[in-house]
């Protein structure tokens, strides 16, 4: 494991994190958390180096935090620095940031958070926790010791995102989406830069966007990948260039299998800042070229989106559509989809963009429902 300082702190962080928003599941229900084998995973990643955990108030229907907390039983809580987030949805007065904070606190059986994120923060809720008293709340909570730290998540555009930065001087970290799909959108390279140059530490989420740029890829990715020097999964192509980055302390994989954990690892013993070959580098502009041609919605399937109120299952349609690109023609997606229950189909949306309002991608939703519906319907 490599490890890299964590800002002005004496802490230094595993360059790879255990994201929990994505754990393993019983009975491919998203709020069971099978709590056996993800205390499994947990473990095995700390017994190997990582020393970073995040998770989140609504991770699994709440049930992240409450596996989380269980995994890090028997001495392994001391081994790691825990991570999780106020969600602003929740918060209508000042008196919910106590009562969500400290039901966090029975979840993870822990009595301190050794960073307290502000979740999916924007224009919106920043304004309205600034008014609750959510700054003053967490210098008092970290004078008191129940929370080492305060930051945020982000899915805003960079100028917000900056501003974010600006308005307030004791953030210990911001959390990021950012991979090489992900250069321009949201907070990308200038925003990486900018809290960079303010000292503040970035840890990066969705690095290999939520698991698309793990999988076997297309036809025309693969060609450019098998044409590098070095011979690399496309999991660690995509970890490498994020590491490449020096600004990035820790980047979080939402790991659910064994199998994911040990190739995660091994890649993380190579993580170094700089350490990319201009030929290599050279390598992502093309992939990128190649996946724009290939996958129609920008979708990382993180799941704000849900649920619908009209019922419709917006990852799994947009899933079934970007996956279309690697057959020859529609019939496996069209199958796919034929087998979805006819209420959660994308025909079911009634357009009330909702889910929009949600979306950190900024997608079109009912628009491209739309379309996928009208390709897959066959």
């Amino acid at each position: 494991m490599r490890y890299r300082k964590f800002g002005k702190l004496d802490y230094q962080a595993s360059v790879l994190g255990f994201g929990t928003m994505r754990l393993p599941v019983l009975d491919g229900d998203g709020s069971k958390v099978d709590e056996a084998q993800a205390s499994a995973l947990i473990r095995y990643a700390i017994d190997h180096g990582v020393n970073y955990v995040d998770s989140a108030y609504g991770y699994h229907g709440g049930n992240s935090e409450v596996a989380v907390g269980k995994a890090l039983a028997d001495g392994y809580r001391d081994r790691v620095k825990l991570v999780t987030k106020l969600p602003p949805w929740s918060i209508k007065t000042a008196a919910d940031i106590d009562r969500v904070f400290n039901e966090q606190l029975q979840r993870l059986r822990t009595g301190k958070i050794d960073f307290y994120l502000l979740h999916c923060l924007n224009n919106a809720n920043w304004e309205m926790l600034r008014g609750f008293g959510v700054l003053q709340w967490a210098e008092k909570m970290t004078a008191k010791g129940a929370i080492g730290g305060l930051g945020f998540s982000c899915h805003e555009s960079t100028s917000d995102f900056c501003r974010y930065l600006d308005e307030y001087d004791g953030w210990a970290l911001c959390q990021i989406q950012y991979n090489y799909m992900d250069q321009t959108n949201q907070a990308g390279t200038q925003g990486l830069e900018y809290a960079g140059a303010k000292g503040v530490p970035v840890v990066v989420m969705e690095p290999l966007r939520g698991g698309k740029l793990a999988v076997e890829p297309p036809p025309a990715v693969r060609a450019v990948w098998d044409s590098a020097p070095v011979r690399r999964t496309p999991a660690d192509w995509g970890l490498q260039w994020v590491w490449n980055h020096p600004e990035v302390v820790v980047a979080l994989s939402g790991m659910n299998a064994l199998r994911q954990v040990q190739e995660n690892l091994a890649s993380a013993e190579h993580a170094a800042a700089n350490s990319l070959r201009p030929e290599e580098l050279s390598l992502y502009g093309r992939v990128i070229e190649a996946y724009g041609q290939a996958r129609p919605v920008p979708c990382n399937s993180c799941g704000y989106c849900q649920p619908c109120p009209n019922g419709v299952n917006v990852p799994r349609i947009f899933e079934i559509y970007n996956e279309s690109p690697l057959y020859a023609d529609f019939g496996v997606p069209r199958y796919i989809y034929g087998k979805l229950e006819a209420s959660a189909r994308a025909d079911k949306c009634k357009a009330c963009h909702e889910c929009e309002e949600k979306c950190p991608q900024k997608i079109e939703i009912a628009k491209v429902l739309a379309e996928a519906h009208e390709k897959l319907k066959g």
